[in-house]
């Protein structure tokens, strides 16, 4: 059983575009949409859907939703996607196949490249891909991607402590480190980008603080051997 978990904050504009397409696809057996605490419609608008609806009781953050809707979720797979996919949620099979089939224990989407629609400076996406290099070793093209297809097991043992958007970095460094295999894939995907005004600096901001605080809490571990993966005692 598949279990899909959309976290959601101010989303009423995507969320039942994100949904309807998801659940057009047949793929997923549920969609647990956890509403963190918005100050917009974003919890009625995705009830109204048919998907299974959570709100967080005051916001708390990225990773708290998706806690929140894997306790909720019934399936042996996870599938962790942003509220603002809109319709190329349904180019979400990619995700799941390679986890399905053995091939990987967890899935990151890879967004193609699209010239002219990056916001930002680059700098929290430096920062987490350099934090999981120097840990891991591993070189990832899309360190903060929300989408992600796991096996339930994954996320109970590597779901370490993080806060907020700090999520992503914290979850492909326990995984790695745990020994789970994590492949990156390509997605035919695309969701709103974060602007060059005060709110999309202030957004990215909370970004970096939360990744440097993730990467802060794993500073002493090394797991670059394959299979031999150790997580130092705090």
């Amino acid at each position: 059983m598949i279990s899909a978990v959309i976290p959601a904050y101010n989303e009423e504009e995507y969320i039942a575009e994100t949904v309807r397409a998801l659940a057009e696809t047949g793929l997923v057996d549920e969609i647990i949409v956890v509403d963190d605490a918005s100050s917009d419609h974003t919890f009625r608008v995705a009830s109204a859907t048919g998907a299974k609806t959570l709100r967080l009781r005051r916001r708390r953050g990225k990773r708290a939703a998706q806690d929140a809707g894997a306790r909720a979720a019934r399936g042996n797979y996870l599938l962790f996607l942003d509220a603002d996919l809109g319709a190329t949620a349904a180019n979400v099979a990619p995700l799941l196949d390679p986890v399905l089939t053995g091939e990987c224990d967890m899935t990151i989407g890879v967004f193609p490249q699209r010239p002219g629609r990056g916001g930002g400076l680059g700098l929290v996406v430096g920062l987490a891909r350099y934090g999981i290099f120097r840990i891991t070793g591993r070189v990832m093209e899309a360190p903060l991607s929300g989408q992600r297809a796991l096996r339930r097991a994954v996320w109970a043992r590597a779901r370490g402590a993080a806060k907020g958007f700090g999520s992503e970095v914290a979850l492909t460094i326990d995984a790695i480190c745990a020994g789970y295999s994590v492949k990156e894939v390509p997605v035919d995907m695309d969701h709103r980008v974060t602007g060059n005004d005060v709110a999309g600096f202030r957004h990215r901001a909370r970004q970096f603080i939360d990744v440097f605080g993730a990467l802060w809490a794993r500073r002493k571990w090394r797991c670059h051997q394959a299979g031999r993966s150790r997580q130092p005692s705090a």
